[in-house]
C-alpha cells in the first residue's frame, strides 16, 4: 500500500489526474480529435523522425485534444481538438510538463517540473523557468477559450501545449480570433461536429530566436478549422496564418487565409511578406483564388464558387 503525504493527495486531488500520454499513433489512441470527412479519419502530417512524439492529452481518464511535440526546438507543432462550445472558465497558474518526454519510463500522468529527475529534467522539453523573464507569453495552442467545461481548461495548461508568443500578439489580435472562430462555429455549426488544429511554424536559419537558449520562438502560428454536416460532409473549412510579433496595426488582421473544402493546408510562411489579404477558393487541391479585403479583420467566410 503506498500512502501518499497530505499535500500530495491535494496536489493530486486539485490537478484532477491529468496526463499525457506518449502514443506510437495518434488514430489508434485519440484519432477523435481530427476531421473525417465521409467518414475517413486522417490526422494532420506527422513529421517522422526522433525528435517527434505524439501525445494524446488526457484528464480524468478522458481524452481531450493530441499534440505533435517537438522535442528539439521543444516546442508542439500543433494541437487538435474537437470544438463543441465555450463556457467562462478561469485560468490555472501551474503549468505541467509531461514526464515521459525525458524519461519513457516514468507515468504518463501530466506532471509539475518536480516529477522528473533533474539530470534529466527539460531535455526534451520546455520548462517554466525557459518562459520566466523572457518577454514572451506562454500561447495556448488548444486555448481555454476554445473548451466547454473548467476541467476541459485545466488540461489545457501544459508545456507541450504551448509555444512563445508575442504578449501583444496573443492578447490583441490572436484572441480575437480566438473568440471569432469560437463565435462563428457556436452559431454556424454546432451542434454539428467542429474541428480544430492549432500549430506554429519554428524559426529558422539566421533569423532564429530561441528563449533561454532552449526553446524555439515560433515566427508564425497558424489555425485550422473544419465543420462537418450530420452526413459527414464540410461545410465550413478555412485557415489562418499570423506573424508572431506586436507590429500588428490597430485597423486590420494580419493573418492570411486560404480556405479549401475538404483538405485544410497552412499558407506558406513565405507569405509573411505579401500584402495582407484573405483567399477564398474551393476544390481538392489548395491554390490560391479570389482576394477578400483585409476589412473582415479575420471574420470567418462562407467559401463562395469561384
Amino acid at each position: 500500500m503506498i500512502l501518499l503525504s497530505p499535500r500530495f493527495s491535494l496536489l493530486w486531488l486539485l490537478y484532477g489526474l491529468a496526463q499525457g500520454e506518449v502514443v506510437p499513433s495518434f488514430l489508434q489512441t485519440c484519432g477523435q480529435f481530427f476531421a473525417n470527412p465521409g467518414g475517413g479519419r486522417t490526422s494532420p502530417t506527422v513529421i517522422a523522425g526522433p525528435s517527434y512524439e505524439q501525445i494524446c492529452q488526457v484528464r480524468q481518464n478522458v481524452y481531450e485534444f493530441a499534440s505533435l511535440y517537438d522535442t528539439a526546438n521543444k516546442i508542439p507543432v500543433y494541437s487538435a481538438y474537437e470544438f463543441v462550445g465555450h463556457a467562462t472558465c478561469g485560468r490555472k497558474s501551474t503549468w505541467f510538463i509531461e514526464p515521459q518526454l525525458d524519461n519513457p519510463t516514468l507515468p504518463k500522468d501530466m506532471s509539475t517540473e518536480g516529477s522528473v529527475p533533474p539530470q534529466v529534467r527539460g531535455n526534451n522539453q520546455a520548462l517554466n523557468t525557459d518562459y520566466d523573464g523572457s518577454g514572451y507569453d506562454r500561447g495556448h495552442l488548444c486555448p481555454v477559450y476554445h473548451r466547454d467545461t473548467q476541467s476541459c481548461a485545466d488540461s489545457t495548461f501544459t508545456l507541450t501545449n504551448a509555444a512563445p508568443q508575442d504578449p501583444s500578439f496573443n492578447r490583441g489580435q490572436w484572441k480575437k480570433l480566438e473568440k471569432r472562430v469560437a463565435t462563428f462555429l457556436i452559431q454556424n455549426c454546432l451542434p454539428n461536429t467542429a474541428f480544430i488544429v492549432t500549430g506554429v511554424v519554428p524559426s529558422r536559419g539566421a533569423t532564429a530566436k530561441f528563449i533561454n537558449n532552449r526553446v524555439n520562438v515560433p515566427s508564425h502560428f497558424w489555425s485550422a478549422y473544419c465543420c462537418l454536416d450530420n452526413n459527414l460532409r464540410p461545410l465550413w473549412s478555412q485557415g489562418y496564418l499570423g506573424v508572431n510579433s506586436n507590429k500588428i496595426p490597430a485597423k486590420g488582421f494580419h493573418l492570411w487565409a486560404l480556405v479549401n473544402h475538404n483538405h485544410l493546408e497552412l499558407v506558406s510562411a513565405t507569405m509573411a511578406n505579401s500584402p495582407v489579404a484573405f483567399f477564398s477558393c474551393l476544390g481538392s487541391k489548395p491554390i490560391f483564388c479570389k482576394k477578400w479585403h483585409t476589412d473582415v479583420a479575420g471574420k470567418p467566410q462562407r467559401p463562395t464558387s469561384m
